[in-house]
């Protein structure tokens, strides 16, 4: 303490504690590198606040417009795998790895993009180029719109999966299981109210929309 000139275990018992001054949170690698037209909203908080988090269009976004590459580990083995993300690999010195991101400071913001469950959500489609990983948009996307990724033709191939979306009777598309609406609400980042399933967040995203 340098107050009464004692080397003390613990707190002075005479002056007090310290005052602990906190250093800054910084933002992880993957989030710093979002573009300043996109945004992050989180649509659901899972068991230990592990929260589940979408990309989303702040304003109009043209179609052909391009991003990436994608920023990974390259690994033999996927150690990170998310059923609401596409699994990628890419090919290198005539290997196939996959493009693993365990965490937020080894990846960039496009492991935030979720797959697209039918060809109406489908906003961006992924492909190789040049040993990367690289998502271009396939229409306009409007503000609001979250950011939804599936396969190119010929990327489809190299992984394996199907290339095209198939409309059936109930509209939903053969893709890998997604996860079911999830127990706790979804709730809006705008003004904290919550709802029972997706659909009826996004279309009281759009009365958000409306009024801006």
């Amino acid at each position: 303490c340098e107050d009464c000139g004692r080397s003390l275990i613990g707190e002075c018992k005479l002056h007090g504690p310290l005052i602990r001054a906190k250093d800054r949170v910084i933002p992880s690698r993957a989030r710093l590198t979002l573009p300043h037209y996109l945004t992050l909203r989180v649509l659901e908080l899972r068991a230990g606040n592990q929260q589940i988090l979408g990309v989303f269009a702040k304003k109009v976004i043209q179609k052909r417009t391009q991003f990436g590459p994608y920023v990974g580990q390259l690994s033999t083995k996927l150690t990170c795998y998310d059923e609401s993300r596409l699994v990628l690999q890419v090919l290198k010195d005539g290997g196939k790895y996959f493009l693993d991101t365990p965490n937020e400071d080894c990846g960039n913001w496009m492991m935030f993009v979720r797959l697209a469950r039918n060809q109406e959500e489908q906003t961006l489609v992924a492909y190789q180029h040049c040993g990367e990983v690289y998502f271009t948009t396939v229409k306009p996307i409007e503000p609001h719109t979250e950011l939804k990724v599936w396969y190119a033709a010929d990327y489809a191939k190299f992984m394996e999966a199907s290339a095209v979306f198939i409309k059936e009777e109930s509209d939903v598309c053969p893709l890998p299981p997604v996860a079911k609406d999830p127990v706790d609400p979804w709730i809006c980042s705008s003004c904290g109210s919550t709802f029972a399933t997706f659909a009826l967040l996004e279309s009281h995203q759009c009365i958000h929309k409306d009024r801006v």
